[in-house]
């Protein structure tokens, strides 16, 4: 993949001798991307310093390698780095790879200079010089700079990778009373007018402790449907121009007729002050079709 996306684009020079010292930590890494659905002009833009993230928490143990460790940086800092400190790995092809947690997953950038910043005091090195240079670089020009190039996928417009399309939002407490409320409304109704009173009586709706929980979603649990469980969901899309074409085009349907009455006897039947004229004809046994 690395060589396939070299061909396209420019890049910094050295790209093909590192991808030939490419290292199994670095692969794995690679690996992983392509399993959550990057592609070649993708790979382009993660090898020039995109920001990625990838909806899959296990990631982020799973890209600490022997040779990580802990770094600080200024991404995503609402995540608790405590808990989740950002990781550091040195390479040939991604020179310097950083990734952390995310609330709902994992992020990774690969930075062109390996920043010497961790825990603990250390005196500035050329190496942190020219970490300040590229920061200057972004700031700039308002792209990353990645180890073979630059890229506009910064944190602040990133790229997805395996998006979830299921996304819990946190109920408010001020709706709570109002909300539980509506639920037990309606299916207090729905007990009344979903059977007839006798059945009703003889099952009882579950006696809920908390109303609430069947409305906040747990995730890993079958616990809370959330405000629109119980509705039909539509999915409406705009109309295909090549069907609607199809639909609105002038065809020439198959026509038929009935077929000539021949002599025919005329009649009425009556039923009651109603009267329904008819016709009867005749048709000779031999003119009859055999029974199918």
């Amino acid at each position: 993949m690395v060589q396939i996306a070299s061909q396209i684009g420019e890049y910094r020079s050295g790209l093909a001798v590192a991808a030939k010292r490419l290292t199994p930590f670095e692969a794995a890494m690679i690996a992983d991307l392509e399993r959550h659905g990057l592609d070649v002009p993708q790979l382009r833009e993660v090898l020039c310093g995109a920001h990625v993230l990838v909806d899959e928490p296990e990631l982020y143990e799973r890209w600490r390698f022997p040779k990580s460790r802990e770094r600080l940086s200024s991404h995503h800092k609402t995540i608790d780095k405590a808990q989740f400190p950002d990781i550091g790995l040195k390479g040939p092809l991604v020179r310097e790879k950083l990734h952390g947690r995310t609330q709902a997953g994992t992020w990774v950038q690969l930075e062109k200079t390996p920043a010497a910043m961790g825990g603990g005091f250390h005196l500035p090195t050329l190496t942190d010089a020219q970490h300040l240079w590229d920061y200057i670089v972004y700031r700039f020009t308002k792209s990353n700079v990645g180890p073979w190039g630059l890229s506009k996928e910064t944190e602040r417009r990133p790229m997805y990778l395996s998006p979830s399309l299921r996304v819990a939002v946190p109920l408010p407490r001020s709706a709570e009373a109002e909300l539980t409320s509506a639920l037990e409304r309606i299916e207090d109704a729905d007990d009344v007018t979903s059977a007839s009173p006798d059945l009703a009586a003889r099952f009882l709706p579950p006696d809920r402790a908390n109303t609430l929980d069947e409305l906040v979603f747990v995730p890993g649990t079958r616990a809370g449907r959330g405000l629109f469980g119980a509705s039909g969901v539509y999915v409406i899309e705009s109309p295909s121009t090549a069907a609607s074409e199809a639909l609105t085009a002038e065809r020439t349907a198959p026509q038929w007729e009935l077929p000539a009455a021949g002599r025919t006897r005329a009649g009425t039947a009556r039923a009651g002050d109603r009267e329904l004229p008819y016709a009867v004809r005749r048709v000779p046994v031999e003119e009859q079709e055999e029974p199918t």
